[in-house]
C-alpha cells in the first residue's frame, strides 16, 4: 500500500514489543539501514490519530506531523540535492522544514502538510534518494548523516508523544532498567587522573561536535557505577530539597521548575523508586547532587569512566554534566555550521549516555547532547561524581 493510502490511525506494534523494536540493531548497508529507520517511524507513529499528528502538543515541541515532513526534507537537501546534484522536490518548502529556520514555539501556527501529504513527501523523496544511489552509489558519511538524524527524531517525537500521554509504554510501566535498592547511597569509583584522550577517532562516523579528539588533563575524581534513581529524587523532596536554597544555583532557584511542595515531577510521577530519575532538568540535576553532598561530572570525567568501562545502566537516561556545550579546541563545522556551531557557548549544558529510546547507533561514547538547563522534556537525569584527594 502507498503511504498515500494509509489511513489516519495503523495499529500499532504490541506494547511489550516497541521499545526493542525501536532499538534493534540495523544493517551496515546504508541503504537497507535507511530502510529499517523508516519501518520505525512508521511504528512511533502507529496508533496516533490524525488530529494528534497535527496538531502542536506542547509549544516547545513540534507538531508530530512537522518532524515527518522535517525528515523528508532533510533527506531531500543531503541525499538528493547535495549528493545527487539533483533540484529539491519541494524548494517553496525549504525554509519551513527547515529546523533553524522555523523555531519550535512557532511551528503550530503554520500551515504545513497534513498527515497525507507528509507521508507522500516521505515516499517521493525516498524514491528519489534510491535513483541516486542506483546512479552515483551511496555516500557513506552523507547516508549515515540522514539515518542517524532519523533516528534522532524518534526520540524527539518520543518527547511529545511523552508530553501529550499518547503511548501507554511511556506512560506505564516503566520501560527501563528498575534497581532493587532505589535509595541506597551511590556506590562511588574511584579513577586516577592523568592525561586522557576525548573525543571522536578513526575514520568512522561522528558528529563535528566531537571532533577533533584531543587530550586533556584530569584530577583523580570518583563517579557514581549507576544513575540516581526516583528513589533518591523523592527523598530530596522529602527532606525539603525543592523548598532548600542551600541546594540551588542562583538561576536554577530563580525559575524552578518543580513547584514548592510537589511529591515528584510530574513527568515522571508514575515511575517507580527503583527506576532512574528521569525528566530532570539540569538545575534540578545540580539540586539533587549537591543534597548528597555531590556534584555533576564533566564531559571528559564522564567519557573516561566510560571508555574504562566504569559505568553500569548508561543508556537508561541522558546524563547531565557539568560542562557547558562549546566546540573542541581546534573545532571545524562539518556538513553545515546550524548542527553545532549555532549552540556553542550560548548556555546549553552537555548531556552524555542516551536514553532508554536512544538508538545505540546515536549514543556512542564520544556522542554529545545538549539542552537548556531549564528543560525537562528530554529522558535525563543524572550520575553524580565528586574530586577525590
Amino acid at each position: 500500500m502507498h503511504q498515500a493510502e494509509i489511513p489516519a490511525v495503523l495499529p500499532p506494534i504490541p506494547t511489550p514489543q516497541l521499545p526493542a523494536a525501536l532499538r534493534a540493531p540495523l544493517p551496515d548497508d546504508p541503504v537497507a539501514a535507511l530502510a529499517g529507520a523508516r519501518a520505525r517511524t512508521r511504528a512511533l507513529v502507529a496508533g496516533i490519530s490524525r488530529v494528534d499528528l497535527e496538531r502542536q502538543i506542547d509549544e516547545r515541541m513540534s507538531p508530530l506531523v512537522w518532524d515527518l515532513a522535517h525528515i523528508a526534507a532533510y533527506e531531500d537537501l543531503w541525499l538528493v540535492h547535495r549528493h545527487g546534484e539533483r533540484p529539491l522536490l519541494h524548494d517553496d518548502l525549504a525554509a519551513l522544514y527547515d529546523a533553524f529556520e522555523t523555531p519550535r514555539a512557532v511551528r503550530g501556527d503554520l500551515e504545513l502538510l497534513d498527515v497525507p501529504a507528509a507521508w507522500r513527501y516521505l515516499d517521493e523523496v525516498r524514491a528519489r534518494a534510491l535513483d541516486v544511489v542506483a546512479e552515483r552509489g551511496a555516500d557513506p558519511v552523507l547516508h549515515e548523516l540522514v539515518l542517524q538524524h532519523e533516528l534522532q527524531h524518534h526520540e524527539t517525537m518520543l518527547q511529545a508523544i511523552r508530553i501529550g500521554g499518547l503511548a501507554s509504554w511511556l506512560t506505564g510501566p516503566w520501560a527501563g532498567p528498575v534497581r532493587d535498592d532505589p535509595t541506597d547511597e551511590p556506590e562511588m569509583l574511584v579513577l586516577d587522573g592523568g592525561r586522557t584522550t576525548i573525543g571522536a577517532t578513526g575514520p568512522g562516523f561522528s558528529y563535528d561536535n566531537e571532533r577533533p579528539a584531543h587530550e586533556v588533563t584530569l584530577a583523580p575524581f570518583a563517579i557514581a557505577r549507576r544513575p540516581l534513581t526516583m528513589g533518591h529524587w523523592r527523598a530530596f523532596l522529602d527532606d525539603g530539597g525543592a523548598r532548600d536554597r542551600r541546594w540551588w544555583c542562583e538561576d536554577g532557584w530563580g525559575i524552578r521548575t518543580l513547584p514548592a511542595g510537589d511529591a515528584r515531577p510530574p513527568a515522571a510521577a508514575e515511575l517507580p523508586d527503583g527506576a532512574p530519575a528521569c525528566h530532570l532538568s539540569w538545575y534540578e540535576a545540580c539540586a539533587l547532587v549537591r543534597w548528597l553532598g555531590l556534584r555533576l561530572p564533566t564531559e571528559a570525567e564522564w567519557e573516561h569512566a566510560a571508555r574504562a568501562g566504569a559505568l553500569q545502566q548508561t543508556g537508561a537516561v541522558w546524563e547531565w554534566t557539568d560542562s557547558a556545550f562549546s566546540g573542541y579546541p581546534g573545532f571545524r563545522a562539518h556538513p553545515y555550521r546550524e548542527y553545532s556551531e549555532v549552540f556553542f557557548d550560548r548556555g546549553y549544558r552537555a548531556l552524555r549516555g542516551g536514553s532508554f529510546v536512544t538508538h545505540r547507533r546515536v549514543a556512542t561514547t564520544t556522542f554529545r547532547n545538549w539542552d537548556h538547563p531549564h528543560r525537562r522534556q528530554l529522558f535525563a537525569g543524572v550520575r553524580p561524581a565528586e574530586d577525590v584527594a
